[in-house]
């Protein structure tokens, strides 16, 4: 049977990933922080290198989607984006050049947030990156470790723009949105109303990584994650209100505008379509929709 390794298994994105791998007939196995709880669980930190290559060598993975990351730009220990999302990877990269057979794909997620605000309207991947944040370079940093493998590991290195859906935590912005609808609440604090992003469902993306497994010509290559179309925070804000039926007073707190906000990232999915024939097409109102209801 096809094993495939997750890492951040339990966060929002390893659940439809592995839930749609595991339809596919796929074993699955999920990297974890604390307890195991369940036997496609195991507990290992991508910090302990040692015990890190134990866990590999002993499950001999087909694949690997490496999602665990430090993800929330507002974290505020720096060190730790880098002690995560750089050195938490090269510590996987080394336990995995070890095995007796290389892995048929490694794909590694990275984030549409090293582009920064390079002011341009469409992104794609030949945009010379520019982060803003910490979280940013991290991810840029990991990016350039990253292809000193590819020689040794059949690499794809993705970049995922927004996305969202049903079980995201609430402190990403469009769950607080749907949360404070949800609860029919006076009023919401935001920041910046005029950002604008470009939102896949994580249902979508999660076939995305389905079909970067088995992509021949997407070995060496980085990829985008998105819909290529972009959506206003004001434009969510009426979506979701319309579509739950409730109306509230929209704030906005000077504390949440964030220093080097990225005014709009729209990604282009050509790479996206020339190496899986895919792209995210859920629309955005869809994807509210099942949020309100569930």
């Amino acid at each position: 049977m096809t094993k495939v390794l997750i890492t951040g298994y339990r966060g929002f994105t390893g659940v439809y990933v592995a839930e749609r791998l595991r339809a596919l007939g796929m074993d699955v196995l999920g990297l974890v922080q604390g307890p195991a709880n369940a036997a496609d669980e195991v507990s290992g930190d991508l910090s302990r290198r040692d015990e890190l290559a134990e866990i590999i060598a002993a499950y001999a993975p087909t694949y690997v989607v490496h999602l665990a990351a430090l993800s929330f730009v507002g974290h505020g220990d720096a060190r730790a984006f880098y002690d995560v999302n750089l050195f938490g990877t090269l510590n996987l990269l080394e336990a995995l050049a070890k095995l007796p057979a290389a892995p048929e794909r490694v794909i590694i997620a990275s984030s549409a947030n090293v582009y920064g605000t390079p002011g341009l309207e469409v992104l794609d991947e030949s945009v010379c990156p520019g982060p803003v944040n910490h979280y940013a370079n991290s991810k840029l940093a990991m990016e350039h470790m990253v292809r000193t493998w590819c020689d040794r590991l059949p690499i794809v290195l993705v970049r995922p723009f927004n996305y969202t859906g049903v079980g995201q935590d609430e402190k990403f912005l469009i769950p607080k949105i749907v949360s404070h609808f949800k609860r029919r609440a006076e009023a919401i604090e935001l920041g910046n109303l005029d950002v604008a992003r470009d939102f896949s469902d994580v249902r979508d993306v999660a076939e995305v990584y389905a079909r970067l497994l088995t992509s021949q010509d997407a070995i060496g290559q980085t990829v985008n994650i998105c819909s290529g179309r972009a959506y206003a925070l004001r434009d969510v804000l009426e979506k979701v209100s319309t579509l739950s039926g409730h109306r509230l007073e929209v704030r906005v707190n000077p504390a949440f505008v964030r220093a080097n906000e990225v005014p709009k990232l729209v990604g282009d999915h050509s790479n996206l379509l020339k190496y899986t024939g895919f792209q995210p097409g859920i629309p955005l109102e869809e994807t509210l929709r099942w949020m309100l209801e569930n």
